[in-house]
């Protein structure tokens, strides 16, 4: 296997821990302790970090150590806005080169939504492959590589405010209607409802937070 490969394991595995808060912020990175859970070398764990910490996953201090970032609930406003514009222009591009074979495996992913409505994780699993899919129908990597890491930074703000009280069912059941608009290849509505899919997740997160941050007991 490739550098470039196990660069890319080491950086999926170590995200999806942060994101699922089994790294929780604040908590040290050993590299010995990754090498042994991962079983990947020096190199690719190094090449995995810095990326990490580029994406504010991570953050590295010179003498110090490695530590997973801290959720800054000051820029939660940045991560929404910047979503709320680049989603539906996402979407906007996969309403026009998107193809059928996109359409089928988003109608597949929601097909899976009964089965998942006792588990809030699997709805968001669902939540995001759809969004994935749209980035990818896009046809644009660099905003799908975007997009992937913000959806991911939004996933890991799920983990900590909502996993437990959040109903995902409307989430997901938003994307039907998504689907509609992209295999009609209208444009102007499916960007407005992704607009809208994405600005009631950041209400459900502000609402959690201002809670949280008002609580006797937070």
């Amino acid at each position: 296997m490739s550098e470039f490969t196990l660069a890319e394991q080491a950086y999926q595995q170590l995200r999806d821990r942060i994101v699922r808060l089994e790294f929780a912020p604040g908590d040290v990175l050993r590299e010995d302790e990754l090498r042994a859970t991962l079983g990947i070398g020096r190199t690719p764990i190094r090449e995995a970090i810095q990326r990490l910490a580029r994406e504010h996953f991570v953050v590295v201090v010179p003498r110090q150590g490695m530590f997973v970032a801290g959720i800054d609930v000051s820029e939660l406003s940045m991560l929404f806005e910047t979503r709320t514009v680049l989603e539906p222009y996402a979407a906007r591009l996969a309403a026009s080169r998107g193809e059928e074979a996109h359409w089928d495996s988003m109608t597949a992913a929601l097909d899976g939504t009964l089965a998942a409505l006792s588990d809030p994780a699997d709805l968001l699993a669902i939540d995001r492959r759809c969004h994935e899919l749209i980035w990818e129908a896009a046809g644009n990597r660099f905003l799908l590589d975007t997009l992937d890491t913000l959806y991911a930074q939004s996933d890991r703000l799920w983990h900590l405010y909502l996993s437990d009280v959040a109903d995902m069912s409307d989430a997901v059941a938003d994307h039907g209607v998504i689907l509609e608009a992209l295999r009609a290849g209208d444009g102007d509505r499916v960007a407005e409802l992704v607009e809208a899919h994405v600005r009631s997740f950041d209400e459900q997160i502000r609402d959690a937070v201002t809670e949280r941050l008002t609580s006797p007991l937070g």
